[in-house]
């Protein structure tokens, strides 16, 4: 394997090469749009710099005490894997994470790195945590000579750690290299810190504040993608709009407060019933409007569940239940060529519900097909503005 050293210009400085290597990792963090693809890279680029044969970048899950590997780079033992799903390690093998990296803050010192070797005994001179036989026993295992551990740090505590091995019979890592590895982990935790800021931002671009479900935006993106698979595949896409009736009177009568209440309630009764059908979407529209979006589940699926989410919003001891209306490419309805025609039937179908004080869900399509009532009506002309106007979405 070539090390980064080997692959520069051999009159570079080791100072040249080793901010090279700082300015690579930084763009890797920087390009990555995940913590994922931030993990992975931030392990590859430690590995290549320290000249690693093999590298992991692990979270500390403090609420289960383990140590959880998000990547594995470089050659990998026959357990290993990429991305593992449940790699984890509990902290107490790995005490330097925790009491030593606690003692040196609380001292006034800095988090540092600290070498192991495949040997019996601490690397002479080299080694700044008390020797740890789990490590030891681990390297030996999975046939690596030594490693370094450097602790990735966020907002002054301990987030993690970086682990960079090599092969054995390759040099031991030094001093300078644990110093150096300091320094890769804390670029590491600057760009891990970026995309989690990132990620919550997007999180809560697409989340409703108040409920924590899904806001309209989400909706938006999610039906396009399944309608796209719908066209391409037949794939079934079901839409639930709901109205939460008498949400006006409770803050009316008991104040907002209460009313927030309410639609919080009614939107933990929405997650429960979106749950019993895989890989659907509970959102708040807005208001008092909130919707399921289901691919995947066949129509009558979804009218099941629908008929439970009006059984469970009635039994609320506030608001005065739910009005359902059900839109699924499953049913007899016409081809569904964009989002707004199925969210129309939906609209459609839910305002017939509320019209009829119905306490079960009312399906477009089910009473006729292209003639049923609630097809018609939401594929009817938009009327002259009015008092008594409809307004479905667009």
């Amino acid at each position: 394997m070539l090390t980064l050293t080997e692959c520069e210009d051999p009159v570079a400085g080791e100072g040249d090469v080793r901010l090279r290597a700082v300015v690579a990792l930084a763009q890797a963090l920087a390009a990555a749009p995940t913590l994922r693809e931030a993990a992975r890279a931030a392990a590859q680029g430690v590995r290549q710099a320290l000249g690693g044969s093999f590298a992991a970048l692990s979270k500390w899950e403090r609420e289960r005490g383990q140590l959880r590997v998000l990547a594995n780079v470089g050659e990998l033992a026959p357990e290993e894997r990429e991305f593992p799903d449940d790699e984890t390690y509990p902290v107490h093998e790995f005490p330097e994470i925790v009491g030593f990296l606690h003692e040196r803050w609380a001292g006034g010192g800095e988090p540092d790195a600290w070498v192991e070797v495949a040997e019996d005994g601490p690397a002479a001179g080299e080694q700044r945590a008390p020797y740890n036989h789990q490590r030891v026993a681990a390297l030996r295992r999975r046939g690596r000579g030594c490693c370094v551990v450097a602790p990735i740090v966020l907002h002054g505590r301990a987030w993690g750690e970086v682990y960079v091995a090599r092969r054995p019979g390759e040099p031991v890592f030094g001093r300078a290299d644990a110093d150096f590895a300091t320094v890769l982990a804390a670029v590491a935790a600057a760009g891990i810190a970026q995309t989690e800021r990132l990620a919550e931002a997007r999180r809560l671009a697409f989340t409703d504040a108040l409920t924590g479900l899904a806001n309209r935006r989400a909706v938006d993106v999610r039906l396009d993608q399944a309608l796209e698979r719908h066209r391409a595949g037949g794939l079934v896409v079901s839409l639930v709009v709901c109205d939460l009736n008498g949400l006006k009177h409770v803050n009316d009568s008991r104040g907002h407060a209460v009313g927030d209440r309410l639609l919080e309630r009614f939107g933990s009764v929405l997650s429960l019933c979106g749950a019993m059908l895989p890989g659907t979407l509970a959102a708040r529209l807005g208001g008092d409007e909130f919707c399921l979006l289901a691919v995947g589940p066949e129509a009558d699926e979804v009218v099941k569940v629908a008929g439970e989410l009006c059984a469970r919003a009635a039994e609320l001891d506030l608001g005065e239940g739910v009005a359902v209306g059900v839109a699924s490419t499953g049913d007899p309805i016409g081809p569904v060529r964009s989002a707004r025609r199925l969210f129309r039937l939906a609209d459609a179908a839910q305002y017939r519900a509320k019209a009829a004080r119905s306490g079960e869900p009312v399906v477009a399509g089910r009473h006729g097909g292209a003639q049923d009532p609630v097809v018609r009506l939401a594929d009817a002309p938009e009327p002259p503005p009015g008092p008594e106007r409809r307004r479905f979405r667009r």
